[in-house]
């Protein structure tokens, strides 16, 4: 039985199942599945994953115990769950304030207010978003293409007892559990120590070093999958020209001594990394030249709607087309700004820089609200051209504190250290808020286009949206201080537990940016000769495009110069693996069942793992031990580096076979 709904113009009859409140408490549970392996992926490898599909079918396989279930109530599901889950990418700046010694942890109410002011103002930014780029525009929408095949087959073994589909919402929700099991034991055994969790060498080369670390990791194999072969093959570019080309260049200028491996490392971490953020800036700023026209015609579009509800002929909209009208879109947004200028008020009290706190705060808000449209616009558009597992919010984060680091230092001179580092956080703590504003609006377009394919209403995916971001907003403080606990952060003055501190990529980087900007220590040489690759990047695409329709997208080659390569190649080599799958797949019978499946596969690796670092996290925690699962000393290193390798290699063949096999019998 459905619940009441929020009111809303409607024709009559229409009374479909769609926003329940068991859909909304089955998508928050599934949030803190998919939240907390979210928040853990991206905080070990700098990357996250988009969980509409696997959500989906969860939702499907427990729904469809109740007679009055819906396709429209499932795709609200994973509404709720994928919306959350894309909230936790707030990790990739959160943590810089742990990092930069602001914060000791994560407060659960200003990390909360964080997350639910940038998450709604996200969802609003999406309203007349989803006109220019779901409705009105030819982007793929790769994820969200995929989410809604998955409702329909779901749908169609619910409706009529279709045995076919009632067959494949069996295999589906089989290989969700068990790959997720299968990627879960193996990163358990790489804690036992009897698997080595990456297979790294590293050499001299004349004057110079280079080397290569690749992580024997599942989850990125997954990841590797669902991007897609051209956004692999981008990236192995952006690792060949990283290490192949910039380490070996880039060393040659430093003296041989010591270890080569830090050698290597360092030169990356301090040199490659910070050209590769100049890439992903102009990669991001060229998507957001494409986007102009089609916004302006969308917020055209959503404002022609809302004049026709006020003159009482909502009725006359297809149900697909009605979204929260334009005067709440804008009243909401609006509101929102109130309690964060109050989080605002509250960061800045008592420190160093609160003599100018209104200045600073209304500086912010006008930061967010026009930083907050330029980024929900362009991580939308990336989400419909190649998903959002690979979306540019590394990117925008980078463009984000270091407009707002500069915005700052125009309305504060920092006079002393102190005044300095308290504008450093400062920044990081509106940076936080804009990304918020950008991970929603890249994961809300995703999930409006699935609605759009299986008919559903926007206004109660939108609803389902705000929903799905307070319940993030909810797990995620408490989550992050686990971690935090247990294992800390890179370069963080806090240690945790382990001796293994998450690398948490995106927030060590954006806070030595905005350290540099603030104190007058950065180096614009290596930030501008890395935007001139991403010129020469943007030119090869651009010209593969008019030639040939190929694609070379600058943004994944960028995060190949700029992510280590533990965790790019596996992404590589998941993109080839899933692109041979398909292949083979695709000379047998049942091709598009195969290829679902593969789909689920990699979500389910992704949760599997993700989800027992999480667990271990807590048993870290627990047991106050950096390796409490150690069955092996170091002494057994070479031999778990080979025996993990073999292991890797065997269980993802096998479990690719697995389900090529069991397609066949759906």
């Amino acid at each position: 039985m459905a619940s009441q709904t929020v009111a809303s113009p409607r024709a009559p009859g229409d009374r479909r199942v769609e926003l329940t409140v068991r859909g909304l408490i089955l998508g928050a549970l599934i949030t803190l599945v998919f939240t907390a392996a979210n928040v853990y992926l991206g905080l070990k490898v700098g990357l996250t994953f988009a969980s509409s599909i696997p959500a989906a079918v969860i939702s499907m396989a427990l729904l469809r115990f109740f007679k009055t279930s819906t396709i429209w109530e499932n795709n609200i599901v994973q509404t709720v769950a994928s919306a959350a889950g894309t909230l936790s990418s707030v990790i990739f700046v959160l943590p810089g304030l742990v990092m930069v010694g602001w914060w000791t942890g994560f407060p659960f109410w200003e990390s909360f207010g964080i997350c639910v002011v940038g998450g709604i103002l996200g969802v609003m930014y999406s309203v007349p978003l989803r006109r220019a780029m779901v409705t009105g525009s030819d982007l793929p929408y790769p994820e969200g293409v995929a989410a809604a095949e998955v409702l329909k087959v779901g749908a169609a073994a619910g409706a009529g007892g279709n045995a076919a589909a009632l067959a494949e919402n069996k295999a589906g929700f089989a290989t969700v559990l068990w790959s997720s099991v299968a990627s879960a034991l193996f990163a358990a055994i790489i804690g036992t120590g009897v698997f080595a969790s990456e297979v790294a060498r590293y050499v001299r080369a004349g004057a110079s070093v280079t080397g290569f670390n690749v992580g024997l990791s599942l989850a990125l194999v997954g990841v590797g999958h669902l991007v897609g072969l051209s956004v692999g093959i981008a990236m192995l570019a952006g690792i060949v020209l990283a290490w192949g080309v910039l380490v070996p260049v880039l060393s040659s200028f430093h003296p041989l001594t010591g270890d080569v491996a830090a050698l290597a490392n360092t030169v990356f971490r301090k040199e490659v990394r910070f050209m590769g953020a100049g890439a992903i800036g102009v990669a991001a700023l060229w998507s957001l030249g494409r986007l102009t026209a089609p916004v302006v015609r969308g917020v055209i579009s959503s404002l022609a709607a809302s004049r026709e509800r006020t003159a009482g002929r909502g009725d006359a909209l297809p149900i697909t087309e009605r979204d929260i009208p334009f005067n709440i879109v804008l009243l909401v947004s609006a509101v929102c700004l109130v309690p964060l200028a109050v989080l605002l008020w509250a960061f800045l009290s008592g420190s160093a820089i609160a003599s100018a706190a209104i200045p600073l705060i209304l500086g912010a808000l006008v930061y967010v609200v026009l930083a907050g449209l330029i980024v929900a616009a362009v991580c939308g558009y990336m989400a419909g051209l190649i998903g959002s597992s690979n979306s540019p919010v590394s990117g925008l984060a980078i463009l984000t504190v270091l407009g707002a680091s500069l915005l700052l230092l125009v309305v504060a001179h920092p006079g002393d250290p102190i005044a300095g580092k308290a504008l450093v956080a400062f920044a990081l703590f509106v940076t936080a808020v804009i990304i918020n504003v950008a991970t929603i609006s890249n994961d809300n377009l995703q999930d409006l286009k699935t609605g759009q394919l299986v008919g559903a209403t926007p206004w109660r995916q939108q609803v389902a949206l705000v929903v799905g971001v307070v319940f993030g907003a909810a797990v995620i403080p408490p989550i992050l201080d686990l971690l935090n606990h247990s294992n800390g952060f890179a370069g963080s003055p806090i240690h945790g537990i382990t001796a293994q501190p998450l690398a948490a990529p995106q927030a060590t980087l954006i806070s030595a940016l905005a350290n540099g900007v603030i104190t007058g220590q950065i180096n614009w040489g290596l930030i501008a000769w890395g935007a001139g690759i991403g010129l020469v990047i943007v030119a090869i695409d651009e010209t593969l495009r008019r030639t040939s329709k190929r694609q070379f997208p600058p943004l994944a080659v960028a995060l190949g110069i700029y992510l280590p390569m533990s965790v790019t190649f596996m992404v590589v080599v998941g993109a080839f693996a899933g692109k041979a799958y398909n292949s083979w797949v695709e000379r047998r019978p049942n091709a598009d069942v195969a290829k679902r499946l593969g789909v689920l596969l990699a979500s389910g690796l992704i949760v599997g793992e993700s989800l027992f670092g999480v667990i271990l996290s807590g048993i870290i925690v627990a047991t106050n031990k950096d390796a409490p699962l150690a069955l092996v000393g170091d002494s057994f290193a070479l031999p778990a580096m080979f025996i993990g390798l073999l292991a890797f290699i065997a269980t993802v063949v096998g479990l690719y076979r697995w389900i090529g096999n069991l397609a066949q019998r759906v």
